[in-house]
């Protein structure tokens, strides 16, 4: 009879993962979600009237949900995963990780496991919160398998960037490199709070450089069934930057690049 390929190590350190935020769910959970929910408040009250996507038939309110929720599973999926591995290092306590029986494959599934549902429990959190402002009928996911697809696939890449920045970084400024010049720019030039549509023809081409783009243009078609680009091309580069990302993080997880020096 084989081994499984996520023995008890997987299982330990993804529960160790997932207690850890969960023991301050406050700041972990609710403290995002009143912030995205802030968003919320201020955008739809100002550009609601003034602002007008898919030709009008979707309302500006409507259209602002589905990115605040991939845009509060993203950062919080990548918060989780970097903090938790740099905290490691800077208390040492790293080793306790690396010198027990656990494969690289099984360190790499917990810490992005552990993102993933840290950064859809903040998502779902949103999603529940916005009911009120466009009613349960309107949030609800026109195509809910594309939607699900878009946050399981976007927590997961963030998770695993977050677990690479976690690596890289010696210190806490260099993590806020990665936060503050890397994820947040790209995630309000994402179009969150826009459709690319909008823009002049220069930075409509840019955006389609943008990863995160694609993430949130894509959720966005399962909840609308109408996206800015096909949600077929948006999948293929979501599912390449899962793969690429994945093999980084797993050899330097198995190189030990600077997790045993």
């Amino acid at each position: 009879m084989s081994a499984p390929i996520l023995g008890p190590g997987f299982n330990a350190l993804f529960y160790k993962e997932c207690l850890r935020f969960w023991k301050v769910a406050f700041q972990t959970i609710v403290a995002p979600v009143v912030t995205t929910l802030l968003y919320l408040l201020i955008f739809s009250h100002v550009l609601e009237s003034n602002v007008k996507v898919y030709d009008g038939r979707v309302s500006y309110t409507s259209f602002l949900i589905p990115g605040l929720v991939m845009m509060a599973v993203l950062q919080n999926a990548f918060a989780n995963s970097s903090s938790s591995l740099i905290q490691s290092k800077m208390m040492r306590s790293i080793i306790f990780i690396l010198l027990p029986p656990i494969t690289s494959l099984e360190i790499f599934c917990a810490y992005v496991f552990g993102a993933m549902v840290r950064g859809l429990c903040v998502g779902l959190g949103v999603w529940l919160i916005t009911f009120p402002f466009v009613g349960a009928a309107a949030a609800v996911p026109q195509q809910p398998l594309w939607a699900l697809a878009f946050a399981a696939c976007g927590s997961a890449i963030m998770g695993t960037l977050g677990l690479i920045a976690g690596i890289w970084s010696e210190k806490f400024d260099h993590l806020a490199v990665f936060q503050n010049f890397i994820i947040m720019p790209l995630t309000f030039l994402s179009g969150v709070f826009y459709s690319i549509h909008s823009l002049p023809a220069f930075w409509q081409s840019l955006s389609h450089f943008n990863p995160i783009f694609y993430m949130i243009d894509g959720f966005r078609y399962g909840f609308f069934g109408i996206a800015d680009v096909s949600p077929w091309r948006s999948l293929a580069v979501v599912a390449f930057f899962v793969i690429a990302l994945s093999i980084i993080a797993m050899r330097m997880i198995a190189s030990g690049y600077k997790l045993r020096q």
